[in-house]
C-alpha cells in the first residue's frame, strides 16, 4: 500500500487554490478519502488491498 500519514493530506493536484480537492489518510485497516469542501459528510474507507487496486487503476488510466 502507498505510504500515507495517519493525518489528513490534501492532494498535490489541489494547487492550494481551494478548488475541487480530496484528502487522504492512513487508517488501521487501509485508507480513507474525503472531499475537502464537504468534510462534514464523512469519508470513504478502503482496505489496504482496495486502496492499492484503486491507485493501480488510476495510474494505468490514460487522460
Amino acid at each position: 500500500m502507498t505510504k500515507l500519514s495517519p493525518k489528513w493530506k490534501k492532494s498535490t493536484f489541489s494547487h492550494g487554490n481551494g478548488g475541487n480537492c480530496v484528502e487522504a489518510r492512513r487508517t488501521t485497516t487501509g485508507a480513507a478519502v474525503r472531499d475537502t469542501q464537504n468534510r462534514h459528510l464523512g469519508c470513504l474507507e478502503a482496505t489496504g488491498a482496495e486502496w492499492t487496486a484503486l491507485l493501480e487503476a488510476v495510474k494505468g488510466s490514460t487522460p
